[in-house]
């Protein structure tokens, strides 16, 4: 029973550093555009606090940017960990499956001109 317990806390660790990984790609990737608002408004922030405490409004806005951002990938990754769902499930995340069939095969540019060749020895 010990066994059955240890692999099932395995198998939900594995799937949480695994959705932690996916979502940090996607948010570093996907979320580029949004991370120009994101700075706009980190600066806005800045600006205005620093009125209100001059010594260390840049590293309260940047550290509460980085850190919301950490939260938001632990907290989605934990969620999708415990409700079970698998990472290599999702249609979307084509880049997590194992699947090796291409749709398009490769044409390279000298093929017309080498792939009908016959070499006699």
């Amino acid at each position: 029973m010990e066994l059955i317990r240890k692999n099932s806390y395995l198998g939900l660790i594995k799937s949480f550093l695994i959705w932690s990984f996916t979502l940090t790609v996607c948010l570093l990737v996907v979320g580029f555009p949004a991370g120009a608002l994101v700075v706009v408004i980190g600066l806005l922030a800045t600006i205005i606090l620093q009125t209100v405490i001059p010594a260390s409004a840049v590293l309260l806005v940047t550290g509460s940017i980085f850190m919301l951002n950490i939260a938001i990938v632990l907290i989605s990754a934990a969620v999708l960990a415990f409700k079970g769902i698998n990472p290599e499930e999702v249609s979307w995340l084509n880049w997590l499956h194992e699947q090796k069939d291409l749709i398009n095969a490769p044409v390279y540019a000298s093929c017309p001109l080498t792939c009908q060749l016959e070499i006699d020895n």
